[in-house]
């Protein structure tokens, strides 16, 4: 069996197309999206469309909890607030009702097991929408923030926008990436995939290209509130 496991597309529709296309080539049989699907990007209607299309178990991010309620101070730097609200406004301005109520209505995990083979995902830790455990951090900081809630073979999370794959004590740590805004200097769309034969594993980080000068001009077309910076971002793959 094989699924796939992708994540925060933050609006980026084309990037979430393609990756799409190339998961269908790997006949994938299970896929689960880890969160964060519309807001920051030129086509939030279009992301959630494409998502809701899929035979996908879907989460929430921090960034679908925004769209719901906006950016609450202290969750962001003071100096981005004001600016990640106004994001906010213009994202809610394209949606309908129903989507804001659909993300609303997201649980924050899911704990399955296939194939014999307990997994717990969440999008950022299985307490938080919000807290960041990066790929550098100890293997300490890993087990008690990350494996430590539910006894799972292996651990899925996103959040990060930097995918990598970790062994620990006998157990995966698995990071999806991100499809429609990698901070990783690879601006290419990420996302995971695990695939289990007869008891053995095997796990993956899939890096699709897609056309960035294109979600540039989405997001200058559309009068997008924070375009330079998000631009910056799509096209370095990277926040600073």
């Amino acid at each position: 069996m094989k699924i796939a496991f992708i994540s925060d597309i933050h609006g980026n529709a084309h990037a979430l197309e393609k990756v799409l296309i190339d998961i269908n080539k790997k006949n994938v049989d299970k896929m689960y999206v880890m969160g964060d699907l519309c807001y920051r990007g030129p086509e939030p209607k279009r992301s959630i469309e494409l998502i809701r299309s899929l035979n996908a178990d879907v989460i929430k991010g921090n960034a679908d909890e925004w769209v719901v309620r906006g950016v609450q101070k202290g969750e962001v730097a003071d100096s981005a607030l004001e600016m990640m609200n106004r994001e906010r406004d213009w994202t809610v301005s394209k949606l309908d009702p129903t989507d804001i109520d659909y993300l609303s209505k997201l649980p924050t995990e899911i704990n399955v097991t296939i194939e014999g083979l307990p997994l717990h995902l969440f999008h950022a830790t299985p307490d938080s929408l919000f807290d960041i455990v990066p790929p550098d951090a100890d293997n300490e900081t890993v087990s008690s923030r990350l494996m430590s809630s539910k006894d799972a073979q292996m651990y899925i999370y996103a959040h990060i926008h930097k995918p990598y794959i970790r062994y620990i004590n006998g157990k995966v740590i698995m990071n999806t990436g991100s499809v429609g805004l990698p901070f990783d200097s690879t601006a290419m769309a990420s996302y995971a995939t695990l695939e289990i034969t007869e008891g053995a594993i095997t796990t993956a980080i899939e890096r699709v290209s897609f056309d960035i000068e294109e979600v540039v001009r989405q997001y200058e077309a559309s009068s997008y509130p924070n375009a330079e910076m998000m631009t910056r971002v799509l096209r370095n793959a990277r926040v600073n």
